[in-house]
C-alpha cells in the first residue's frame, strides 16, 4: 500500500484531471472517479448541485448496481455505459482491470463525441496514475 502522502498526491492529480481536463467542458455537469457505493473522488461544480440533486440520488442509490453489470460483462469486453436520466446523460467509462468507472453527468443533447474523446482521454491519464 502507498504511504499516505503518495495517495493524496494521487488523490489530488485524479481530483486535477477531473476539474481541469473535464469540468473546464461546458456540457461536463459533474463527473467523478467512482467505485462501489459512490466510494471515490466527485467533482460537482456549485452551479450545477440544485439541478443534478435528483440524478445524483438515484446514482447513490442503484451505483452497487451499475457494478455488479461492469463486473459481469467486462470479461466480455465492456467498456462504456450511456444512460439516459430525464435530460441528462450518465456515462460510465470503465477503468480496465480495476473496480472502478469515470462517471460523468452531461445533456442528453450534448455533443457525445466530443465529449468521448475527452473522456477517453481523461481516463488514459487516470490509469497511468492508478
Amino acid at each position: 500500500m502507498d504511504p499516505p502522502e503518495e495517495q493524496t498526491s494521487r488523490s489530488d492529480q485524479i481530483r486535477n484531471i477531473l476539474e481541469e481536463d473535464l469540468l473546464r467542458l461546458e456540457d461536463i455537469h459533474a463527473c467523478m472517479v467512482a467505485r462501489r457505493q459512490l466510494d471515490g473522488i466527485v467533482s460537482i461544480p456549485e452551479k450545477h448541485k440544485s439541478e443534478l440533486r435528483g440524478i445524483w440520488d438515484a446514482l447513490e442509490k442503484t451505483m452497487d448496481e451499475f457494478f455488479t453489470i461492469i463486473d459481469n460483462y467486462s470479461a466480455y469486453g465492456l467498456d462504456k455505459i450511456y444512460f439516459e436520466l430525464g435530460q441528462y446523460d450518465v456515462i460510465f467509462f470503465i477503468l480496465p482491470e480495476t473496480d472502478t468507472a469515470l462517471v460523468a453527468i452531461v445533456p442528453a443533447l450534448a455533443n457525445r463525441g466530443l465529449l468521448e474523446v475527452e473522456l477517453e482521454n481523461a481516463r488514459r491519464k487516470i490509469m497511468e496514475l492508478i
